[in-house]
């Protein structure tokens, strides 16, 4: 276990959190050749899957986000009317020496409240959490390796944000969910595939929801329970959001469950494992999760599995799939990486790429 703690250390703090940065940048930069490799021969196969999700660590810097840590910048707080520290870009990386960093310290009183999904205050008596480490049920390691613990705080390995404390996060440190990408061709009434007047290529639609508390919309995905699989949690916050199982008869549940049992068997890829840029992010929490695109080829399956939307989502519908998406965190990030992988749209303009 990491853990380190107090002024004696602060050397080893800082040596330490540049070693991690400067290795989670060199395997960002590195990953970017050998992604562009892997998607001339896509494969769908359960090792190229588990392949596929390896290249992608969360990338600080990339082509698509020009600057990946953003929406953990913004202000206010979600939820509140707390305003963060402003951060400059320059100054985002813990390997900056930045002696008047102040940030503003909040944590949310539904988080405080103490709620099952959510630890207790830091220096509570009797808490001691095993940072970077399976601590009992709750999974405190990161999908991007090690963090640094400084003064009992684990600290968000991206960068800055403003904000100390946990804001709406339950857990200090990562906070792990799952999305699912649930998608199918867009086809004519007729059956055929539909593609795009100017790129030729096909048009692909996901399962999008727009969410309650900010109005955006996004993947139906959700927070993995303490020792919940990751595979479990994908279906189940499927069902939830998208289907409102929550709310069906026992019998509609026995073969709402049948349906999603066959959707969620089939051929599927891990798009993306790693950090997300979340606007509830904070210096002392973070948001992680699994992307995993289940593809639905003939349309037959979801067919028999009628949008409904449920728990956290407002509405649910199909959305075609083309960069003028905008959607929650970086969402809109692991929907192009499905339409790299399955050859559809994505942009009337391209531009120069490493795969062109």
């Amino acid at each position: 276990m990491l853990l380190l703690t107090g002024a004696p250390y602060a050397a080893v703090v800082h040596g330490l959190a540049r070693a991690v940065a400067v290795f989670s940048l060199t395997v960002a930069l590195s990953a970017q050749p050998a992604r562009c490799a892997l998607r001339r021969h896509p494969s769908l196969s359960n090792s190229s899957a588990n392949c596929w999700s390896r290249l992608h660590p969360f990338n600080m810097f990339n082509n698509y986000n020009k600057f990946y840590h953003r929406k953990a910048l913004t202000s206010p707080y979600p939820g509140s009317h707390v305003e963060r520290s402003q951060v400059p870009e320059d100054k985002v990386s813990w390997l900056i020496e930045w002696k008047d960093y102040n940030p503003v310290e909040y944590t949310a009183v539904s988080v405080l409240a103490g709620p099952n999904w959510a630890d207790p205050q830091i220096n509570d008596k009797g808490f001691s959490p095993k940072f970077n480490e399976r601590d009992g049920e709750v999974e405190r390691k990161s999908l991007n390796g090690l963090y640094v613990v400084e003064n009992g705080r684990p600290q968000n390995p991206v960068g800055r944000t403003g904000l100390t404390g946990r804001g709406l996060l339950g857990r200090w440190g990562p906070n792990h969910a799952a999305d699912p990408v649930v998608t199918r061709w867009k086809r004519d009434r007729s059956g055929n595939k539909i593609a795009h007047p100017v790129t030729g290529k096909n048009i692909l639609q996901f399962v999008a929801i727009k969410r309650r508390d900010c109005g955006e919309w996004a993947i139906p995905g959700g927070m993995v329970d303490p020792g919940e699989k990751v595979s479990a949690t994908l279906k189940r916050e499927f069902g939830e959001e998208a289907l409102n199982s929550l709310q069906k008869s026992p019998e509609e549940k026995v073969e709402l469950e049948k349906q999603l049992h066959k959707l969620f068997s089939q051929e599927h890829f891990v798009v993306y494992r790693g950090y997300v840029d979340d606007p509830r992010n904070t210096d002392n929490a973070w948001m992680e999760t699994e992307a995993v695109n289940y593809h639905d080829e003939t349309g037959e399956t979801m067919d028999n599995l009628p949008l409904e939307a449920g728990d956290d989502a407002g509405t649910v519908k199909w959305v075609d799939i083309s960069e003028k998406l905008k959607l929650y965190a970086n969402h809109s990030y692991f929907i192009k990486l499905v339409t790299e992988e399955r050859g559809a749209h994505w942009s009337e303009d391209p531009g120069p790429g490493c795969c062109e």
